[in-house]
């Protein structure tokens, strides 16, 4: 798999510091407030996993799947593959991601779960696409962001290339014969 990589990005190390920094600041906005900290699966497992080991407060969790690529490539609608086990109504909200790019997911989780009665929703990425065409996308603001990444196929630490390379301890760049 290591031999699929173009280079590193972000090391295991720097993964960890930053998310003991997000842990925190996200303690600090969510003392008193018990959030539902929800998982976009499956590329954010592991950083929700690290993130509210993070945090200390008194907190929720719930597991969403949703599905809007194929491949390398969004297909450019999203599919509720597994629901909320968690009513939303008069609920704080924190969905965490692994990867905001175009936004289109997380715009749809957000009209979501306004309609399901949130009291409020906040977003936390891990990392966040440098995009040219950020007013093309529907793009979403993310509250709190781990690292900003080039516009590259990044795959480690949860995120995929067709259910491959989530177990590296690291962010790297997929060398593009691999998904070519």
């Amino acid at each position: 798999m290591n031999s699929d990589i173009k280079k590193i990005l972000i090391d295991e190390n720097t993964l960890k510091e930053r998310i003991r920094e997000l842990g925190g600041i996200l303690t600090q906005e969510y003392k008193d407030r018990n959030p539902i900290v929800l998982c976009v699966l499956k590329g954010a497992f592991i950083f929700m996993a690290d993130l509210v080991k993070e945090m200390d407060c008194p907190l929720q969790i719930d597991f969403m799947a949703v599905s809007s690529y194929n491949g390398t490539h969004t297909s450019g609608e999203v599919k509720i593959v597994k629901d909320l086990d968690a009513s939303l109504e008069g609920r704080d909200i924190l969905i965490v991601e692994d990867i905001l790019d175009t936004g289109l997911t997380l715009s749809f989780l957000k009209k979501s779960f306004e309609h399901r009665g949130a009291r409020s929703i906040r977003i936390c990425t891990l990392l966040l696409k440098d995009r040219a065409d950020r007013e093309s996308c529907n793009f979403v603001t993310a509250d709190y962001v781990g690292f900003t990444v080039p516009d590259e196929f990044v795959v480690g630490y949860g995120l995929d290339y067709n259910e491959r390379y989530r177990n590296l301890p690291y962010i790297g760049v997929l060398k593009e014969e691999v998904y070519s």
